[in-house]
Parts: structure tokens; C-alpha cells; sequence
């Protein structure tokens, strides 16, 4: 049962969210306060049905203890009182669900990380593969997705492809992606029709805003260079590429995709913070082992997550056990989604009970 002054507390709050916005705050406040807002509208009118079927409940309860009701209609009373409780069990797990921890990171714009792994050719055109899923899963939920920079494969796909993601809860659903993803397939070079396992690595990270990372002038090397690849003689004459390297911690990133310098290095400081901020997140994370045990994976980028299985046609994640029977929908982005829900289902049902564990 959830505690009453806790459902109280949530449509207070979303009253009193109301009557400021009401009272034109300033930009920045009615940013902050609508998206609360937002977030809130949604659980309060949950807590709403939850509250009228309580109340539903309370009224047959009483009518099937008076002893005045007659027999027929305390029979009707009691069948309807079952079917109202089970509804009402289900409201009270969809409240409960909305009010599980969130990660502080989920609404974020995501860094996405691609990198060939095992299997050389054959990897990189895995690499491919998955960039293009993800980027079709992307636009099936109304994101955005810009490559930052990109080493192509020498026969297709990617040895490393680096791309943001924007768009609203983009972290909550792709965060899972992060690990080692296997594929076995025949490859179109292969006269035998041998099998080969291939690898790439995903990494997921979320964008931290600005004032969550602070990067020193002095802890910072920035080097240009012309940027090499295809580009024709402009990119051969431009200084344009640029390598970034954080001191501190040796990370080092490299960004030639634009011809403009400026913007080389506006997106390498982005996506260097966006590794800063991943590095503490992890940090915190591991402090918090004990807390996250029963999660759906760690997220580790070591970690084997999921095998695509051309042969025959199915896609498993390890972590939860699930194997669909459609790769060709999963690799064309329609049906990630239901390996992403079912990840996200998992999750929170171990929040849940990690929440009512003593």
C-alpha cells in the first residue's frame, strides 16, 4: 500500500507547480518548472484513478457488509469487487513504477560510441550495421543523430564511428546498449559459406551540461592538424582536424569531420566532457555496487550483451535471457525497441523489489 501522504505530497506539489507557472516566472524558471510540470501531469492523473477506485472499493465493501443488501445484489457487489480490486492492484503497480529512482541522466542527449572489435573486415561492417540500426531506431523515436567523426572500414562499415544523439529520454533507452555486441554470419567474401563471429563494442554517454564538468585551460592540449582521408585538396590544405587531449587523465579525443577548426573543437570539447562526466559517473557507480545489484547488466563495455545470429534469424541479449526471432526487423531498427522496453522492464521491476526488500 502507498503511503497516503506520499500520493498527497505528488499532487501538491503539482498544484503548486501550476500557480507559479501561472505567475510568469522567468525564462529559465519556466524551463525547469514546465518540464516538472510535464513529468508530473501524468502521475497525478494515475494517482487520480487509483484514488476513485479506492473510493469505488470503499462503497462495495459497505454495501456487501450491510446486512439490509439483498442477496443477488451482494453477489454482484462481491464479483464486482474482485474485478475492481485486480484493477486497482494494477494502478497502485503503475504508481509505484512511475515513483522507482531515476537515473539524473535519463532526458539526456547521448555521445555514441561505435568501435569495430574482433574479426577485422568483418567487424567493421558489423560496426556498420549497428550504427545504422541504432541511427534508424533514432529516427523512429524523433531524435536527431549527427556523426562527430568516422574512420571508415576498408570494404564498408566502420573501424570507429562516433555520433550524438539528441532528443528527448535519448540515455534512458540507449543506455542499455553499452557492452559487446557479437555477430555470426557468412560473410559476402567467404566462397565456403563458413560461419564467422565478429564483434564491436558499443558505448553509450550521456551529455553532461556544462556547469557538471569544468575543464582547466591548463589541463588542456589542443593540437591541429589537416585531416586526413577523403575530402579533396581542401581538407589537404586546411589545419583543420583537431586532437584534444585532458591532461589530468590522458583521455584524448580526435574530431576532422567538419572543415571548419572552430567547430572541430567545439565538438571535440563536447565530447571530451561527455567522457569526463561518464568516467565520474562509473566512479560513482562502483561505489554504489552493492545498491545496483539487481540491475540488468553493468553496463560494462568488456561485458558480451547481445548475439545476432544470421543463420538463424534471431537476435539474443544475454542479460535477461530474450532471443527474438526476428533479426532482420531488430537490424533494421523496428524492432530494437522491443529488446530496449523489455531491458527497461527488467530494471525496474528489480528497483521495485530492491525498494520493498527489508
Amino acid at each position: 500500500m502507498i503511503p497516503a501522504t506520499k500520493l498527497d505530497a505528488l499532487i501538491a506539489r503539482h498544484a503548486a507547480i501550476e500557480r507559479e507557472l501561472s505567475g510568469r516566472p522567468d525564462r529559465e524558471s519556466y524551463v525547469r518548472l514546465s518540464r516538472e510540470f510535464a513529468e508530473l501531469r501524468p502521475l497525478v492523473e494515475i494517482i487520480k484513478r487509483y484514488r476513485a477506485a479506492d473510493e469505488e472499493l470503499s462503497g462495495l465493501e459497505s454495501l456487501i457488509a450491510d446486512a439490509a443488501t439483498e442477496p443477488d445484489m451482494r453477489a454482484l457487489a462481491e464479483q464486482e469487487k474482485s474485478e475492481l480490486a485486480a484493477r486497482r492492484e494494477a494502478i497502485e503497480r503503475q504508481i509505484r513504477t512511475a515513483l522507482t529512482p531515476k537515473d539524473a541522466a535519463d532526458e539526456r542527449n547521448v555521445i555514441l560510441e561505435i568501435r569495430a572489435g574482433t574479426g577485422g573486415d568483418e567487424a567493421a561492417r558489423f560496426a556498420g550495421d549497428l550504427f545504422r540500426m541504432y541511427e534508424r531506431y533514432a529516427a523512429r523515436q524523433g531524435w536527431k543523430v549527427e556523426v562527430i567523426s568516422a574512420s571508415e572500414g576498408t570494404v564498408g562499415g566502420y573501424k570507429e564511428i562516433i555520433a550524438e544523439v539528441r532528443g528527448r529520454g535519448a540515455f534512458a533507452k540507449l543506455k542499455y546498449e553499452s557492452g559487446v555486441h557479437r555477430v555470426q554470419r557468412v560473410p559476402a567474401t567467404e566462397a565456403s559459406g563458413r560461419i564467422h563471429t565478429s564483434t564491436a563494442t558499443v558505448a553509450v554517454l550521456p551529455e553532461p551540461e556544462d556547469v557538471e564538468v569544468a575543464i582547466a585551460d591548463g589541463d588542456l592540449r589542443v593540437d591541429t592538424m589537416r585531416a586526413g582521408g577523403a575530402g579533396g585538396q581542401h581538407v589537404n590544405k586546411t589545419e583543420s582536424a583537431v586532437r584534444m587531449t585532458h591532461l589530468p587523465t590522458g583521455i584524448v579525443v580526435n574530431v576532422q569531420e567538419d572543415r571548419s577548426q572552430h567547430r572541430n573543437r567545439a565538438k571535440a570539447l563536447a565530447l571530451l566532457r561527455a567522457k569526463l562526466y561518464d568516467l565520474e559517473r562509473r566512479k560513482q557507480e562502483s561505489e554504489r555496487a552493492a545498491e545496483r545489484r539487481g540491475q540488468v547488466g553493468s553496463g560494462d563495455r568488456s561485458e558480451r550483451i547481445r548475439t545476432y545470429n544470421f543463420p538463424q534469424g534471431r537476435v539474443t541479449d544475454h542479460r535477461i535471457n530474450l532471443t527474438l526471432h526476428k533479426l532482420p526487423q531488430v537490424i533494421e531498427g523496428e524492432a530494437l525497441g522491443e529488446i530496449v522496453d523489455a531491458l527497461v522492464t527488467e530494471t525496474q521491476a528489480a528497483l521495485l523489489a530492491a525498494e520493498d526488500a527489508p
